[in-house]
């Protein structure tokens, strides 16, 4: 078959493409040596005890020595520091001899000019037929970067523990501002209280308080805002000063209940609604028959528990009261009785009754701390809050929320009981 001229001019590829595969297998042709040499780490060869028998010129070019200052006149140990020598005498170069092998092992080498060089190691034994050791092979990786990166880790790891120190610090701080720091001292009262922090990284939403008013009565509430942290605190501190402000204006503890619910929608109502729920009473003295006039108002709050002198314990009846701050118009629930002595009324946050046990996990429930408090009953304020923290300890990390316990307790003048 004839060609055309069009077949003599086509592809020279062909001709040109053997002497490019020359060149190219000529670009990968590298010697040995040169690749040992030269290599991107360490090689280091030495006899089994240790004297160095070969050395490439990138591990030297690191340490900065000549080849003829190690061969034959140093040993591997020598190249490191003062405890690296001691980890290889006792840990390295025993498990080599076990293992036939180690690896990526983080040791400091000393350079000619008294610096160190963060390095890995690794190391294989080369044996005889006869299953002899004849010589140990070292590879040596430049951990340079590797420990620059380390210790940036650990400073900023340590910078985040000082600053979570820091956040506690401010919690706790915080916190403490959030509660009275002495509750009132009432003629004819024994007062207790207790604040169990389930958390020292968030700042809690319990509060509670007991204060004088005008014309021999007092004030007393507990409470729980919703959420933690910061915007639960700026709730808390507002509620708090709020009903005692409230209860100076009108000390009814319903109409306190409905001040703050006011309060505390006009200013969260929006986007980040926030709310509470709250039991405030009133405390009047009776001069006649002993003890105290006790006026109880709950807004959504767990109620409270009253302890009797009688040895019998129950929950206080204070239905349908409904959280605070949610609703503009709100419904308060209220109950009247008469605290007689040897009687101790009790409250509490749910973070008690909402607590898991041990025993699958369930809640601790209402209808417990009722038992627990039917156990104690008759008590003082102060042995009640002594056994409540007790039970709270056995809880453990089972309560997961803040828990505040406030007890009153009208004393026997007969038993000594102050």
């Amino acid at each position: 078959m004839c060609r055309t001229d069009g077949d003599h001019g086509s592809d020279p590829a062909p001709e040109k493409r053997p002497d490019a595969d020359r060149t190219f297998s000529a670009l990968l042709e590298e010697s040995l040596e040169d690749l040992y040499e030269n290599a991107p780490c360490g090689y280091l060869s030495t006899l089994v005890d240790g004297q160095i028998a070969k050395v490439n010129n990138t591990l030297l070019n690191w340490l900065g020595y000549e080849r003829g200052d190690l061969v034959g006149q140093r040993t591997f140990s020598d190249l490191l520091t003062v405890g690296g020598q001691l980890y290889h005498e006792t840990h390295f170069a025993p498990l080599l001899r076990m293992q036939g092998e180690i690896n990526g092992i983080a040791l400091e080498m000393k350079a000619a000019d008294g610096g160190r060089l963060p390095v890995l190691v690794t190391s294989t034994v080369r044996t005889g037929s006869d299953g002899q050791p004849l010589l140990i092979r070292t590879t040596v990786f430049d951990a340079r970067d590797r420990r620059a990166y380390e210790q940036e880790l650990l400073r900023a790891r340590q910078e985040s523990e000082r600053e979570r120190e820091r956040l506690r610090q401010l919690a706790t701080t915080l916190q403490a501002t959030l509660l009275p720091p002495t509750l009132a001292n009432v003629p004819g009262l024994d007062v207790a209280a207790h604040y169990h922090i389930a958390s020292i990284d968030e700042v809690g939403g319990d509060f509670y308080d007991l204060f004088p008013l005008a014309a021999g009565t007092w004030g007393m509430f507990l409470g729980d805002v919703c959420g933690k942290g910061a915007e639960a605190a700026a709730v808390t501190s507002l509620a708090r000063y709020t009903l005692r402000a409230a209860a100076v204006y009108d000390p009814d503890p319903a109409a306190v209940l409905r001040n703050l619910n006011t309060v505390l929608h006009h200013e969260y109502n929006g986007t980040d609604p926030r709310f509470c729920t709250v039991i405030f009473g009133l405390l009047t003295p009776d001069g006649g028959q002993g003890g105290f006039r006790i006026t109880l108002a709950g807004g959504g709050h767990p109620p409270a528990l009253l302890l009797r002198a009688d040895g019998t314990a129950d929950y206080l009846p204070t239905p349908g009261g409904q959280l605070i701050g949610v609703l503009p118009d709100v419904h308060i629930a209220t109950t009247a009785f008469h605290l007689v002595p040897g009687d101790t009324l009790l409250l509490h946050t749910d973070g008690l009754t909402e607590a898991r046990t041990t025993i699958r996990g369930d809640r601790y429930g209402d209808d417990a701390l009722l038992d627990f408090c039917r156990a104690l009953a008759p008590t003082t304020a102060q042995h009640t809050v002594t056994a409540i923290r007790d039970l709270l300890g056995t809880l453990g990390t089972g309560v997961d929320d803040d828990t505040a316990v406030l007890a009153v307790h009208v004393p026997r003048p007969d038993r000594g009981e102050r």
